[in-house]
């Protein structure tokens, strides 16, 4: 989720993975998959800041999963007792809430990449 301001000031935070398209017009208008439309405060070139920090994010948080230490919680209401069925994965470390997190920081690009991203998008078919 990314953090965005309406144009009256609250703020609310959105789901990235469900931008479509995010649009100048001049006001930043972000449509969504199914059609939604958002229109924000925030510059297009910050909306796609916000977005690259916040999968930036995802990924960095990923490499520090470690798949074979995950155990699911036990549940005192499980009638049936799946939870010691043989073979499951646990993930008991990605729902508790509490546990540090890595500090994350971004780093803006030099002149020389932000310089070919552009050429890049300026070659690319519309």
């Amino acid at each position: 989720m990314i953090p965005l301001t309406r144009l009256s000031g609250s703020v609310f935070a959105l789901n990235a993975d469900l931008i479509e398209r995010i649009d100048s017009t001049p006001d930043t208008v972000i449509t969504l998959v199914d059609g939604k439309k958002y229109v924000v405060a925030e510059p297009l070139r910050e909306v796609m800041s916000a977005i690259l920090r916040h999968r930036a994010e995802v990924v960095a948080l990923s490499s520090h999963i470690q798949v074979d230490d995950l155990r699911l919680p036990r549940d005192p209401h499980d009638p049936h007792g799946t939870h010691d069925a043989p073979g499951q994965q646990v993930l008991a470390s990605l729902l508790d809430l509490h546990q540090s997190r890595p500090a994350l920081s971004v780093v803006e690009p030099d002149e020389a990449t932000e310089r070919a991203a552009t050429l890049a998008e300026e070659a690319s078919p519309r």
